[in-house]
């Protein structure tokens, strides 16, 4: 088991480090660097594997779960187990080892993670790590002949996303952005409707991560060494923008028919954290170093104008004591969606649908994944279901040679959004190009359809 030390010096010798910087300043040159697409991975379907042979990297709080939800998923073998902490590996090895998988633990010296990625008996490297590694890891296995699925965002900075595209371009590797939130059960319904007219020629989006976490920010246990803390004290813009956005780009065919043109984005101030830090260093001297800190504004409100004339609303707030939203608003030319607040409302027109006509729409609309292996995801869990949706759904279109619903254009773009809402933020919220990751291809890539397009031969172990 490490110390301390030892895990301190392995983000140091690995060369990723998980202090955080300031905004890119270098986005508008960065922008205007001309790109060649190697390939387009954007439907891209990669020869099948009968069994999908598994790393895994971070086993906290989110890394834990996702070894329990495909320890479940019939066709996967779980090869690999890495974590700074001794003790998260060998709890996650009692779990996967009663269903009969023998992982190799990884945890004993500083690139522990690239050993595993160097192995030639994983397909997929599934990365749960802090922020600041998960461009660097994800690029890493890419290079080492693995897909990808790295948890979001995906990059931290613009040349960070170019060089997701680029890797996997080069190395046709997916790298899928595990967007939890495209496959919850009301978005699905959602993109369906969409995809069916419901709600005529899309308009307009509205979508967020209000959540608040402000208790959990400073909690010694909550986030490792402070990881998260750390980047709001040394940020300022929409840092975690993908919950809200990806659902709306898959409605809009983002990437896929149409793309986004520039940014705009403003924060508020600072209003609780700063205080926080200094209520808590009154008491313990661990929270002086946050003291006089600037922290991300309390609320960020970023906007998009897309090439088709469409506009998109994120914002962000971790620190507010407000309820829980994603807002999730679609508005189309003859109908609208709004999710939040709970429970998920529809319209033709300038009232709601009453209940009775929810449930047939509901009916009519809810797509062939859900009937599939919804509620076999219910008892699962996860973000109520989500969470496996999105693992079951990425492990049958591997096993099936089908593309996956998210490719590496989706991880750069929607990632972006925090690095560009920076760079806005700071330069008295002006407009910002948005990079095309796709280098054209949006204008003839085929949208997905995750709500239609199933292997379906991959089994749940309940």
């Amino acid at each position: 088991m490490q110390t301390d030390s030892n895990r301190r010096d392995f983000l140091k010798l690995a060369g990723l480090g998980i202090a955080v910087s300031g905004f890119d300043k270098t986005i508008p040159k960065q922008a205007a660097i001309p790109r060649i697409q190697k390939f387009n991975m954007s439907g891209y379907a990669a020869p099948k594997l009968e069994k999908v042979r598994v790393g895994f990297i971070g086993l906290g709080n989110r890394g834990m779960a996702a070894v329990e939800r495909l320890n479940k998923i019939e066709g996967v073998e779980i090869m690999a187990l890495c974590d700074l902490r001794g003790e998260k590996v060998n709890e996650a090895k009692k779990t996967v080892e009663a269903s009969g998988h023998k992982p190799g633990l990884y945890h004993t010296s500083p690139d522990a993670w690239k050993k595993l990625c160097e192995r030639t008996d994983i397909d997929l490297v599934y990365i749960v790590t802090p922020w600041a590694l998960h461009t660097p890891m994800a690029v890493f296995s890419m290079n080492h002949g693995k897909h990808v699925c790295v948890e979001v965002p995906a990059a931290k900075t613009i040349e960070e996303c170019w060089q997701l595209v680029e890797t996997s371009e080069r190395t046709k590797k997916h790298c899928m952005m595990t967007e939890n939130c495209c496959y919850d059960f009301s978005e699905l319904l959602t993109l369906n409707m969409a995809r069916q007219g419901f709600f005529g020629e899309i308009v307009h989006g509205e979508g967020a991560y209000i959540h608040g976490l402000n208790d959990l920010m400073f909690s010694k246990d909550r986030f490792y060494q402070m990881w998260e803390l750390n980047e709001l004290s040394q940020r300022n813009g929409n840092l975690y923008p993908t919950h809200g956005l990806g659902p709306i780009c898959q409605v809009m065919d983002i990437n896929r028919g149409d793309k986004m043109d520039y940014l705009v984005s403003m924060s508020s101030n600072d209003f609780i954290m700063g205080p926080t830090a200094r209520e808590l260093a009154s008491k313990d001297r661990f929270y002086q170093p946050y003291v006089g800190k600037t922290f991300n504004g309390a609320m960020n409100t970023s906007t998009i104008r897309t090439s088709k004339g469409r506009t998109i609303m994120v914002q962000f707030d971790v620190t507010s004591p407000r309820p829980y939203s994603r807002i999730q608003t679609i508005v189309g030319t003859k109908g609208s969606a709004q999710k939040y607040p709970l429970p998920a409302k529809y319209a033709q027109g300038h009232e709601w649908l009453s209940d009775a006509e929810y449930k047939a729409v509901e009916e009519k609309y809810t797509p062939p994944i859900v009937k599939k292996i919804g509620e076999m995801a219910k008892q699962v869990g996860g973000h109520g279901g989500m969470d496996f949706l999105m693992d079951w759904r990425t492990i049958d279109c591997l096993r099936n040679g089908l593309p996956l619903d998210q490719d590496v254009y989706d991880a750069a773009l929607w990632s972006a959004v925090g690095p560009l809402s920076e760079w806005s933020v700071a330069h008295r919220s002006n407009a910002i190009d948005v990079p095309d990751f796709t280098k054209g291809s949006w204008k003839t890539n085929k949208p997905i359809d995750i709500s239609m397009t199933l292997g379906g031969t991959t089994q749940v172990k309940i």
